[in-house]
């Protein structure tokens, strides 16, 4: 092969050669015209590069469009600069902090000055930006010196540069331009303006310089952008099915949870329907576990700092837990647990083990705490009390991929139960470049890395890896799931851990009667209830199946003078393992259906005269209208069938 030749890889395998310089989009070119419409970016040897950057050795690549994460990353940073350039045509002298791409699009923190910046001046921004935009300006990746680009700052008098270049070394710096304007940036970026068509600004904010409330508080302006308008529209659109869908909307409304400023900020209170609810997951998930062979147990809801210091939690997350609880003793502390996970080893440590008793599964709901900044808490999705159906297997480490695989299959079961079934799985490693971040050394790494790997290669799940998002602790499997509006959640996840196990010296004995440690996979398939809860209302608009719903059926009389036929059939559903009531109300039935329709009662029971004389009940199905007549044993037989069916449909 000739020196000025390289290798290109592509994901299939294949592989063609290019002239040594050639640039992704060159590529995509040389493949099809069409494609090289699309390429936002490119992933040259794991990294993502922007397309027009030249690739001077042999590499693997991977060119990135609008349907991948990264080429939606590339395409919002380089928005949020556009965004940039405009504001800084239309306020001269700001200054700015960090834009990044965020899951739904982008946003840049501002120090306007003295230039005052409302909520009505987004227009002109928007404006600006389509203007900009149109211009088809290339976007350019700059390598600048360290001296250069101080230089460059202290000129136009931005402490904010200034003070990110500080951390950087020498060598490392870029800047990327685009038309008019300059930044500090890593990239990477789209080729040019001209693929942005479609933009809206969606809301101003403040936003403390670095997240610290002592520094100077910035303007914070969201955006978001596509290819195309189409994309745009459907995308405000599902905005707004958001709002009607919003958790904390139908919390309000159906009357399952509230907050109180006096109990504390983040911390829910599950009123009795929300209990209901709370309860029915968790029996699920228990009988689950039990078919699985997992065993239940319960830890307090605190422990001594020391136990914390031992497993790392108290290092990682000590300022971001609530302070430790001082007693009487001296030199005496406890912290709210912030994770359930050394409580377990504890337990496992309790008594000696043998191989034979291995693997080791214990499981608990169990209520931890972590101190979230106010202005982060969100509803049931951020919040500073929450239960995780936390689980911990302790297995010989022959025993790795096979558990491993053994809690794909019950996350599995729970997503299907419960109508998520659009999602990926996503494989985070540890950052080869920061390895300081974890605890524990690579030869663990690599084994627990490996097995994760493999395992979900052999039970064929779609799978994307990314380094760098692993636990400090381990690598993990997380569950990426799409909810009915096509949002992305993270759902579950599945830990391989050979950290805690020797942080706390647990022990096995051996078939060779020698002494060794056991492995540990941490495990939760709703993550938390609260948050699960939340997804779960969002995700069906609050019809929940009729298996989980709180409040199954109410009986409406049409009149008082059937309430007592009505409250019979009510016990009598009650008895047979159904939630419902009957609605007495001198209303007519009319507004109770309306308010059974709006209280998303999944079925209506309606009694009057005709009824009572022959024994039987009208139905009525939430949304759908008139099932028919039954009489109770029908009814009753009916009712079962239906909730089968909602579990299967499920």
């Amino acid at each position: 092969m000739s020196e000025q030749k390289i290798k290109i890889t592509f994901p299939d395998g294949s592989v063609r050669e290019y002239d040594k310089g050639v640039s992704g989009l060159d590529i995509a070119k040389s493949i099809s015209e069409g494609l090289a419409r699309n390429v936002l970016a490119a992933r040259v040897n794991g990294e993502v590069w922007d397309a027009t950057r030249p690739i001077n050795e042999d590499a693997e690549i991977q060119l990135l469009t609008w349907e991948d994460e990264d080429g939606k990353k590339a395409f919002w940073h380089s928005s949020a600069h556009l965004m940039a350039e405009a504001l800084e045509a239309l306020y001269p002298g700001i200054k700015f902090g960090i834009g990044p791409p965020v899951d739904t699009g982008f946003y840049y923190d501002v120090d306007f000055g003295d230039q005052k910046f409302e909520a009505a001046d987004i227009a002109k921004v928007e404006q600006k930006m389509r203007e900009l935009a149109k211009q088809k300006n290339t976007y350019v990746r700059k390598e600048v010196p360290k001296e250069e680009a101080i230089a460059y700052f202290k000129d136009k008098g931005d402490e904010y540069k200034l003070e990110l270049l500080d951390e950087l070394e020498d060598g490392a710096i870029t800047f990327y331009e685009q038309g008019n304007f300059t930044d500090l940036c890593r990239g990477p970026h789209i080729p040019n303006t001209g693929l942005i068509k479609a933009i809206k600004l969606m809301n101003v904010a403040g936003a403390y310089w670095r997240g610290d409330e002592t520094r100077k508080q910035l303007t914070r302006l969201y955006g978001v952008t596509f290819p195309k308008k189409k994309e745009l529209d459907e995308y405000l659109h599902l905005l707004e099915e958001a709002k009607k869908r919003d958790h904390r909307k139908l919390g309000k409304e159906l009357d399952l949870f509230t907050f109180s400023e006096k109990v504390g900020q983040g911390l829910p209170l599950w009123l009795p329907k929300g209990t209901v609810l709370r309860e029915k997951l968790v029996d699920f998930l228990k009988k689950a576990q039990r078919e699985a062979g997992y065993d239940g147990v319960v830890t307090p809801h605190i422990g001594q700092k020391e136990l914390y210091v031992t497993s790392g939690h108290y290092e990682k997350y000590g300022k971001d837990s609530f302070q430790p609880i001082r007693t009487p003793n001296e030199d005496e502390e406890f912290l709210l647990k912030p994770m359930n996970c050394p409580h377990h080893c504890e337990i496992y440590k309790s008594r000696p083990r043998s191989y034979r008793d291995l693997p080791l599964r214990l499981a608990e709901f169990g209520t931890v705490y972590r101190y979230e900044q106010s202005g982060e808490l969100h509803g049931l999705t951020r919040v500073r009390g929450f239960t995780q159906d936390d689980a911990h297997i302790f297995c010989r480490p022959d025993q790795v991929k096979d558990e491993f695989k053994k809690v794909i299959d019950l996350v599995l079961y729970v997503f299907g139960s419960l109508g998520f079934d659009d999602f990926v799985t996503q494989i985070s490693l540890r950052d080869p470049d920061n390895k300081e971040k974890y605890i524990g050394g690579d030869e663990a790494w690599e084994k627990a890395e490996k097995a994760i790997i493999e395992a979900t290669a052999e039970k064929g799940l779609q799978t994307v890896t990314i380094p760098g998002e692993a636990a400090f602790y381990g690598p993990k499997l997380d569950f990426m799931v799409k909810d009915a509006l096509k949002r992305s959640w993270q759902l579950g996840t599945i830990q391989v851990d050979y950290n805690l196990p020797e942080r706390f010296e647990l022990e096995y004995v051996g078939a060779d009667n020698q002494k060794h440690r056991p492995v540990m996979i941490h495990r939760a398939p709703f993550g938390s209830i609260e948050r699960f809860v939340a997804i779960l209302l969002e995700h069906t608009g609050g019809n929940l199946p009729l298996w989980l719903s709180p409040i199954q059926f109410v009986v409406l009389p049409i009149s008082e003078k059937y309430n007592e036929y009505a409250q019979n059939v009510a016990t009598r559903l009650e008895e047979a393992g159904y939630q419902g009531y009957t609605d007495q109300r001198d209303e007519k039935v009319g507004r109770k259906i309306r308010d059974a329709e709006l209280s998303k009662i999944p079925l209506m029971l309606i009694v009057g005269e005709k009824e009572v004389d022959a024994g039987t009940v009208s139905v009525r199905r939430h949304g759908k209208g008139d099932v028919g007549s039954f009489t109770l044993e029908d009814f009753l037989k009916f009712m079962g069938e239906e909730v089968e069916k909602s579990k299967e449909s499920h």
